[in-house]
């Protein structure tokens, strides 16, 4: 037993000067998005592909949003603002993932969001860029069961990856 408090209290000691160093310090708010900053419009993003989902641009902008809103400490506004956010779907196209006996096993669903920040404080923040995402579902699946089955999948997928892409530096 003092064997075990012994190492207990220096894996507590090792904790201690790794969060000290600043080692397991680790948060997303302000991580990348400059003190200065303090507003954000989500601009709409357009659906601008061959096949369209009606449903995918608000709720894709609305997730942003939340996701903006809920993870930084930055002012939503559908105003002028310090960073501006805007994106289009420019794919939305559906492929054959996977083959079994001669037939289609497995359909793929790619979605691309193409986006763009404009750093109206420091030009040199303002980038564009593009997100791609699949999402694999059974080929005996409709098109319209699969895209209603993999809606919240679609949304936190593409809207954690935008998020990501503007806000971080991985």
């Amino acid at each position: 037993m003092k064997a075990i408090t012994k190492y207990s209290f220096l894996l507590v000691g090792f904790a201690a000067v790794l969060m000290a160093s600043g080692c397991l310090h680790y948060t997303l708010k302000d991580t990348v998005i400059s003190k200065d900053v303090k507003t954000i419009r989500v601009n709409y993003i357009e659906n601008k592909a061959r096949y369209i989902n009606p449903q995918l641009s608000p709720q894709l902008t609305d997730r942003l949003r939340q996701k903006i809103n809920n993870q930084t400490s930055k002012t939503l506004t559908q105003g002028e603002a310090d960073i501006d956010i805007s994106g289009t779907i420019v794919d939305y196209s559906f492929t054959t993932a996977a083959i079994a006996d001669n037939r289609s096993a497995t359909n793929r669903l790619n979605i691309t969001v193409h986006v763009k920040i404009v750093n109206r404080l420091d030009e040199k923040q303002s980038k564009e860029t593009d997100v791609t995402r699949s999402f694999d579902f059974d080929a005996n699946v409709s098109i319209q069961q699969a895209e209603q089955s993999l809606n919240e999948s679609i949304l936190k997928n593409l809207s954690d990856e935008i998020f990501n892409s503007l806000f971080s530096n991985w």
